[in-house]
């Protein structure tokens, strides 16, 4: 049987969303006592128990709630009658804390040059997960970009299929060439990306948008690029670049 702390250790591992359900005080008869866990995933399955029936079955559910906004919650039920909206006729109180443990977020960087190198170390620096990707294996290595968690070499077409896109996945295209964009952009914009955005002047990205839109990519979809990526700070360096984009980054992370 798997054990609450194995499976927090695979959810860590895996990078998987999940909250942790603990009983912090009890009075009266109660199914648990404190301490009790229960491990919920993304997908409402659990590990554990904190006293079954109705009151896992709401405690799942703000577990659930607690995943889609981030916030920890302390939950007090009595147990005494179902008619008034208990979950129980045990006759005691309980009170759980539900602390949602969400993955550290993740910036793919799409073109491993001068800018994308800058992106790494100012995203490692701000607490991101930092993913690299390039069809030249010079531009794709740790020699070159030691900031980066992994690599992906390989033609930037495939990438969509070699990694787990979620919405804490945001997207920085540091490419060379329009083609390289319109190749990869169109299965990024159907993923759950909060963020995609790609380098260059305000004429690449209007060739990129044409091509895009007459491979029957939707306006919609296509306005939602952040092209030129990063928030005007008349940056010039690959690093103030680099700034100018995390700042975008961290914005949209934020909501603001």
């Amino acid at each position: 049987m798997t054990t609450i702390y194995s499976a927090l250790a695979n959810l860590e591992e895996s990078r998987q969303p999940g909250a942790l359900c603990t009983i912090i005080a009890c009075q009266g008869s109660t199914p648990r006592h404190v301490g009790s866990k229960m491990l919920v995933y993304g997908d409402g399955s659990s590990v554990g128990s904190i006293g079954g029936g109705e009151i896992e079955s709401r405690v799942v559910a703000e577990a659930l709630d607690a995943l889609k906004d981030g916030q920890t919650r302390i939950l007090d039920y009595s147990m005494s009658d179902p008619l008034r909206g208990d979950p129980g006729v045990c006759g005691g109180q309980v009170k759980i804390f539900v602390e949602p443990i969400i993955p550290m977020p993740i910036i793919v960087i799409i073109g491993g040059g001068h800018v994308g190198r800058e992106v790494a170390h100012l995203g490692k620096w701000l607490g991101f997960r930092i993913l690299v990707s390039d069809d030249r294996a010079e531009f794709c290595t740790p020699e070159a970009i030691p900031d980066a968690d992994e690599f992906f070499l390989s033609p930037i077409e495939k990438l969509p299929n070699l990694i787990q896109i979620t919405p804490r996945t945001y997207f920085v295209l540091t490419t060379r060439s329009v083609d390289l964009d319109v190749l990869v952009l169109p299965a990024l914009l159907k993923s759950e990306s909060p963020y995609i955005g790609a380098i260059g002047s305000r004429r690449r990205w209007a060739l990129t948008r044409e091509k895009l839109i007459a491979a029957g990519i939707s306006q919609e979809l296509v306005d939602s690029v952040h092209s030129p990526i990063g928030i005007d700070l008349k940056a010039e360096t690959p690093r103030e670049i680099a700034l100018s984009i995390m700042a975008e980054v961290l914005m949209c992370s934020k909501g603001a």
